[in-house]
């Protein structure tokens, strides 16, 4: 449910750019990326490769560092973080959920022991080490797999796995790359329930990156990416006994006052390079320069 905690701004990206220099070339990855995630917000970043998204988690993990602009997590300037607060920041505040489960567990450990290795690097007791890695394997719905290995586990219970190992150092973001994307629909639903469980039980602010639309049925607000920027955003509204009761679509206007319009509209309108906008009484209109006519006069004035 959501608490106080959940309304303050735990993520933080202003005007976030990325480039990656390959040879004589240069690519851009994010171009200026503007967002803001709540404490204790479950979202999913979602558009198709090259979009950004992956860049995106990298920098938020403390994988990669931005070429410009500014990125908060919590108390943490990513920017400023030298290598050896990047390797803390990681171990101490960071969960991953890879899509391959070779990404995350060790194929000669046992359920109970993939998930207490990251706390043994952390140092934790062997009796906290213990205990802590079999309340986050019930919470999974393992409990009785416990001394399985990978190997007699099925991939949405490795997955399971997965998630309590990236929650075994308690960390306040969790990252899930494609967690349900080599899983049925069955596994895929039992993935999610651990991921909201964990969100409600601990207060973890949890970003899944993924290709599928559909995931925004699953979390309360689905950020679409394009181009290296945000360029749509679904936002479910739910009551207080957690029931959706409505489901929004908006396209995002950044700082600088640019927005991008859904590529069906771009698409069905022909628009290309110049279009025409007029503010009217109580939205703005959007259409082909082409509809203009001779005289250059507005074909669409005060139609509504």
């Amino acid at each position: 449910m959501a608490t106080e905690s959940q309304t303050q701004t735990f993520i933080e990206c202003e005007n976030l750019v990325k480039i990656y220099k390959v040879a004589d070339l240069e690519v851009v990855a994010l171009q200026g990326l503007d967002l803001k995630i709540d404490a204790g917000e479950m979202m999913a970043l979602v558009g198709p490769s090259g979009s950004g998204k992956s860049t995106l988690m990298n920098i938020l993990g403390g994988l990669d560092t931005p070429t410009a602009g500014q990125v908060h997590v919590g108390e943490y300037n990513l920017l400023e973080m030298n290598r050896s607060e990047q390797v803390k920041y990681r171990r101490n505040e960071v969960g991953f959920v890879w899509q391959q489960t070779a990404r995350n567990l060790l194929p000669y450990l046992t359920a109970q022991e993939n998930v207490e290795l990251p706390m043994a690097l952390n140092g934790i007791s062997s009796r906290e080490r213990a205990a802590r890695a079999k309340e986050l394997l019930v919470l999974v719905g393992l409990g009785h797999r416990l001394d399985h290995r990978p190997d007699r586990l099925s991939g949405g219970e490795q997955q399971r796995v997965a998630i309590a190992v990236g929650m075994a150092n308690r960390p306040s973001l969790l990252l899930a790359d494609e967690p349900t994307g080599e899983v049925d629909s069955e596994a895929a639903e039992q993935i999610f329930k651990a991921l909201h469980d964990f969100r409600d039980q601990f207060n973890v602010t949890i970003i899944i990156v993924t290709h599928d639309i559909n995931v925004s049925t699953r979390v309360d607000r689905v950020v679409g990416m394009r181009d290296g920027r945000t360029s749509i955003e679904i936002l479910r509204r739910r009551d207080t006994a957690g029931q959706t009761v409505s489901e929004d679509e908006f396209v995002i206007l950044d700082r600088a006052g640019r927005l991008q319009l859904p590529q069906a509209f771009i698409d069905k309108l022909d628009l290309e390079e110049r279009a025409r906008v007029r503010l009217l009484e109580d939205h703005i209109g959007v259409w082909p320069d082409a509809q203009a006519n001779a005289n250059g006069d507005d074909p669409y004035s005060g139609r509504y």
